[in-house]
Protein backbone atom coordinates (compact mmCIF):
# COMPACT_ATOMS: atom_id res chain seq x y z
CA UNK A 1 0.00 0.00 0.00
CA UNK A 2 2.69 2.50 0.93
CA UNK A 3 4.95 1.73 -2.34
CA UNK A 4 1.48 2.37 -4.47
CA UNK A 5 1.19 6.11 -2.42
CA UNK A 6 4.98 6.81 -3.29
CA UNK A 7 4.42 6.19 -6.67
CA UNK A 8 1.71 8.48 -6.05
CA UNK A 9 3.39 10.89 -4.93
CA UNK A 10 6.39 10.54 -7.71
CA UNK A 11 3.06 11.40 -10.08
CA UNK A 12 2.00 14.28 -8.23
CA UNK A 13 5.70 15.73 -8.04
CA UNK A 14 5.86 15.27 -11.96
CA UNK A 15 2.47 16.46 -12.73
CA UNK A 16 3.66 19.72 -10.87
CA UNK A 17 6.64 20.14 -12.76
CA UNK A 18 4.87 19.82 -16.29
CA UNK A 19 2.68 22.57 -14.91
CA UNK A 20 5.26 24.78 -13.76
CA UNK A 21 6.75 24.46 -17.22
CA UNK A 22 3.44 25.09 -18.97
CA UNK A 23 3.54 28.29 -16.85
CA UNK A 24 7.34 28.98 -17.37
CA UNK A 25 6.20 28.24 -21.13
CA UNK A 26 3.31 30.65 -21.07
CA UNK A 27 5.57 33.66 -19.89
CA UNK A 28 8.30 33.03 -22.75
CA UNK A 29 5.42 32.97 -25.28
CA UNK A 30 4.45 36.65 -24.05
CA UNK A 31 7.91 37.64 -23.61
CA UNK A 32 8.12 36.65 -27.41
CA UNK A 33 4.97 38.43 -27.80
CA UNK A 34 5.93 41.61 -26.39
CA UNK A 35 8.94 41.50 -29.18
CA UNK A 36 7.51 41.00 -32.09
CA UNK A 37 3.18 41.28 -31.75
CA UNK A 38 2.39 37.82 -33.58
CA UNK A 39 -1.15 36.57 -34.01
CA UNK A 40 0.58 33.00 -34.05
CA UNK A 41 1.99 33.82 -30.52
CA UNK A 42 -1.36 35.27 -29.20
CA UNK A 43 -3.34 31.86 -30.38
CA UNK A 44 -0.39 29.78 -28.44
CA UNK A 45 -0.67 31.75 -25.40
CA UNK A 46 -4.24 30.74 -25.17
CA UNK A 47 -3.90 27.36 -25.97
CA UNK A 48 -1.16 26.94 -23.24
CA UNK A 49 -3.95 28.66 -20.70
CA UNK A 50 -6.23 25.13 -21.83
CA UNK A 51 -3.24 23.16 -21.08
CA UNK A 52 -2.81 24.59 -17.45
CA UNK A 53 -6.53 24.32 -17.13
CA UNK A 54 -6.50 20.80 -17.72
CA UNK A 55 -3.58 19.96 -15.83
CA UNK A 56 -4.74 21.90 -12.58
CA UNK A 57 -7.94 19.40 -13.39
CA UNK A 58 -5.23 16.52 -13.03
CA UNK A 59 -3.81 17.21 -10.22
CA UNK A 60 -6.72 18.37 -8.32
CA UNK A 61 -8.32 14.48 -9.04
CA UNK A 62 -5.13 12.74 -7.95
CA UNK A 63 -4.45 14.90 -4.86
CA UNK A 64 -8.32 13.75 -4.34
CA UNK A 65 -7.75 10.17 -4.92
CA UNK A 66 -4.58 10.31 -2.76
CA UNK A 67 -6.69 11.85 0.39
CA UNK A 68 -9.48 9.30 -0.18
CA UNK A 69 -8.04 6.60 -0.67
CA UNK A 70 -4.48 6.63 0.89
CA UNK A 71 -5.75 8.68 4.34
CA UNK A 72 -2.89 10.74 4.50
CA UNK A 73 -1.81 12.10 7.92
CA UNK A 74 0.94 14.67 9.01
CA UNK A 75 3.51 15.64 6.62
CA UNK A 76 1.76 13.41 3.79
CA UNK A 77 -1.32 15.33 4.18
CA UNK A 78 0.44 18.69 4.45
CA UNK A 79 2.27 17.93 1.31
CA UNK A 80 -0.91 17.15 -0.68
CA UNK A 81 -2.94 20.41 0.95
CA UNK A 82 0.18 22.43 -0.37
CA UNK A 83 0.24 21.45 -3.60
CA UNK A 84 -3.81 21.80 -4.01
CA UNK A 85 -2.78 25.78 -3.03
CA UNK A 86 0.24 26.14 -5.13
CA UNK A 87 -1.89 24.81 -8.43
CA UNK A 88 -4.70 27.20 -7.91
CA UNK A 89 -1.82 30.16 -8.07
CA UNK A 90 -0.45 28.29 -10.78
CA UNK A 91 -4.17 28.55 -13.03
CA UNK A 92 -3.98 32.01 -12.41
CA UNK A 93 -0.40 33.17 -13.90
CA UNK A 94 -1.87 31.30 -17.26
CA UNK A 95 -4.59 33.46 -16.73
CA UNK A 96 -2.48 36.52 -16.45
CA UNK A 97 -0.70 35.82 -19.67
CA UNK A 98 -3.75 35.46 -21.52
CA UNK A 99 -5.00 38.55 -19.88
CA UNK A 100 -1.12 40.31 -20.98
CA UNK A 101 -1.86 39.08 -24.78
CA UNK A 102 -5.01 40.72 -24.79
CA UNK A 103 -3.59 44.17 -24.08
CA UNK A 104 -0.51 43.41 -26.33
CA UNK A 105 -2.55 43.53 -29.25
CA UNK A 106 -3.12 47.09 -28.77
CA UNK A 107 0.50 47.74 -28.62
CA UNK A 108 1.86 47.14 -32.11
CA UNK A 109 4.03 49.78 -31.58
CA UNK A 110 4.62 49.89 -27.80
CA UNK A 111 9.27 49.50 -28.37
CA UNK A 112 9.17 52.83 -30.05
CA UNK A 113 6.63 54.39 -27.45
CA UNK A 114 8.97 53.15 -24.36
CA UNK A 115 11.76 51.52 -25.06
CA UNK A 116 12.97 51.39 -21.58
CA UNK A 117 9.69 50.58 -19.89
CA UNK A 118 9.85 47.59 -22.72
CA UNK A 119 12.91 46.88 -21.47
CA UNK A 120 12.24 46.85 -17.50
CA UNK A 121 8.77 44.56 -19.02
CA UNK A 122 10.80 42.19 -20.34
CA UNK A 123 12.55 41.77 -17.49
CA UNK A 124 9.77 41.03 -15.68
CA UNK A 125 8.82 38.22 -17.51
CA UNK A 126 12.63 37.10 -17.32
CA UNK A 127 12.39 37.21 -13.57
CA UNK A 128 9.02 35.43 -12.78
CA UNK A 129 10.48 32.40 -15.61
CA UNK A 130 13.28 31.87 -12.76
CA UNK A 131 10.93 32.29 -9.75
CA UNK A 132 8.39 29.95 -10.81
CA UNK A 133 11.27 27.34 -11.70
CA UNK A 134 12.93 27.37 -8.77
CA UNK A 135 9.58 27.52 -6.66
CA UNK A 136 8.71 23.69 -7.97
CA UNK A 137 11.93 22.47 -7.65
CA UNK A 138 12.08 23.76 -3.94
CA UNK A 139 8.72 22.01 -3.36
CA UNK A 140 10.25 18.78 -5.18
CA UNK A 141 13.46 19.07 -3.55
CA UNK A 142 11.62 20.28 0.02
CA UNK A 143 14.02 22.83 -0.13
CA UNK A 144 13.25 25.68 2.38
CA UNK A 145 16.11 27.85 1.60
CA UNK A 146 14.88 28.12 -2.15
CA UNK A 147 11.04 28.45 -1.33
CA UNK A 148 12.17 31.89 0.74
CA UNK A 149 14.62 33.07 -1.63
CA UNK A 150 11.57 32.78 -4.61
CA UNK A 151 10.06 35.36 -2.09
CA UNK A 152 12.41 37.39 -2.07
CA UNK A 153 12.86 37.75 -5.62
CA UNK A 154 9.47 39.00 -6.15
CA UNK A 155 11.03 42.60 -4.74
CA UNK A 156 12.71 42.41 -7.94
CA UNK A 157 9.37 42.34 -9.37
CA UNK A 158 7.77 45.09 -7.83
CA UNK A 159 10.75 47.44 -7.92
CA UNK A 160 11.03 46.89 -12.16
CA UNK A 161 7.24 47.75 -11.84
CA UNK A 162 7.72 50.47 -9.75
CA UNK A 163 10.18 51.98 -12.37
CA UNK A 164 7.83 51.07 -15.38
CA UNK A 165 5.29 52.99 -13.76
CA UNK A 166 7.52 55.83 -12.94
CA UNK A 167 8.69 55.78 -16.90
CA UNK A 168 5.00 55.49 -17.81
CA UNK A 169 4.39 58.36 -16.17
CA UNK A 170 7.01 60.57 -17.85
CA UNK A 171 5.81 59.54 -21.09
CA UNK A 172 2.26 60.84 -20.79
CA UNK A 173 3.55 64.16 -19.34
CA UNK A 174 5.47 64.54 -22.50
CA UNK A 175 3.58 62.65 -24.80
CA UNK A 176 -0.24 63.36 -23.81
CA UNK A 177 -1.33 61.50 -27.14
CA UNK A 178 0.32 58.36 -25.99
CA UNK A 179 -1.55 58.29 -22.96
CA UNK A 180 -4.00 55.25 -24.11
CA UNK A 181 -1.49 53.29 -24.89
CA UNK A 182 0.74 53.85 -22.27
CA UNK A 183 -2.17 52.42 -19.92
CA UNK A 184 -1.93 49.18 -22.22
CA UNK A 185 1.65 48.67 -21.28
CA UNK A 186 1.27 49.57 -17.73
CA UNK A 187 -1.49 46.67 -17.11
CA UNK A 188 0.49 44.67 -19.13
CA UNK A 189 3.42 45.43 -16.22
CA UNK A 190 0.94 44.92 -13.57
CA UNK A 191 -0.30 41.90 -15.16
CA UNK A 192 3.82 40.82 -14.65
CA UNK A 193 3.48 42.39 -10.47
CA UNK A 194 0.59 39.98 -10.27
CA UNK A 195 2.18 37.05 -11.43
CA UNK A 196 5.63 37.79 -9.34
CA UNK A 197 2.95 37.76 -6.29
CA UNK A 198 1.28 34.69 -7.19
CA UNK A 199 4.53 32.83 -7.64
CA UNK A 200 5.44 34.24 -4.52
CA UNK A 201 2.38 32.65 -2.87
CA UNK A 202 2.98 28.92 -4.62
CA UNK A 203 6.45 29.61 -2.61
CA UNK A 204 4.71 30.26 0.48
CA UNK A 205 2.97 27.34 -0.01
CA UNK A 206 6.28 25.02 -0.04
CA UNK A 207 7.32 26.61 2.98
CA UNK A 208 4.05 25.12 4.48
CA UNK A 209 4.72 21.79 3.16
CA UNK A 210 7.84 21.61 4.42
CA UNK A 211 7.73 22.97 7.83
CA UNK A 212 3.76 23.22 8.47
CA UNK A 213 4.12 27.04 9.24
CA UNK A 214 2.90 29.31 6.57
CA UNK A 215 4.77 32.95 6.53
CA UNK A 216 1.52 34.60 6.74
CA UNK A 217 1.48 33.08 10.57
CA UNK A 218 4.37 34.98 11.44
CA UNK A 219 2.69 38.45 9.79
CA UNK A 220 -0.28 37.97 11.89
CA UNK A 221 1.20 37.50 14.96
Amino acid sequence: MRDQFEEQLRLLNEYLVEMGDLCKKSIARVLDALKTNGQKTFDEVHALEAEIDGKEREIESLCLKLILKQQPVAGDLRLISAALKMISDMERIGDQCSDIMDNIRFLENHQEMGLESSVDIEEMATASMEMITRAIAAFIEKDLAVAREVMQSDDIVDELFDKVKSEIIEIIAEHPEKGEACMDLLMVAKYFERIGDHITNVAEWVEFSITGHHPDEAKIG
